[in-house]
């Protein structure tokens, strides 16, 4: 029993809905740029970020990498697509397709955000 107790205290479960650099997408609650801007600044943290979505979402999350990628700050690491089961409060469940785009930082990721970030700052001292 005791070896039992161990285990447990000693097991990692890799809970993939607690993950710090992921971004659940809404087509709904929030506008596009608000992802893309939350995106880099994620990349910024982590190195690297994932974005995720079910039904409707996918086409902005794909959007959201897209803008990314050919803006030369992000890579494309893995893309994952699958459908899940919704619990419906109606009875049975339906099924969702959902994606899982992983992005990581270009290798000019930092020169893009500096150029990025001076050009605000020139705009402020303007206006």
């Amino acid at each position: 029993m005791e070896q039992v107790t161990e285990g447990v205290k000693n097991l990692n479960i890799a809970d993939s809905s607690n993950k710090k650099n992921r971004i659940q997408v809404s087509n709904t609650k929030k506008p596009l740029f608000f992802y893309v801007n939350l995106a880099k600044r994620y990349l910024q943290q982590y190195n690297e970020v994932e974005l995720s979505a079910l039904g409707m979402a996918i086409s902005t999350v794909v959007t959201i990498a897209e803008i990314l990628k050919n803006n030369g700050i992000v890579i494309e690491k893995r893309i994952t697509t699958s459908t899940v089961d919704i619990g419906e409060s109606g009875g049975r469940p339906v099924q969702k397709a959902k994606i899982e785009i992983v992005l990581g930082k270009s290798d000019n990721f930092d020169q893009i955000m500096a150029a990025a970030t001076a050009q605000v700052g020139e705009g402020e001292e303007q206006g």
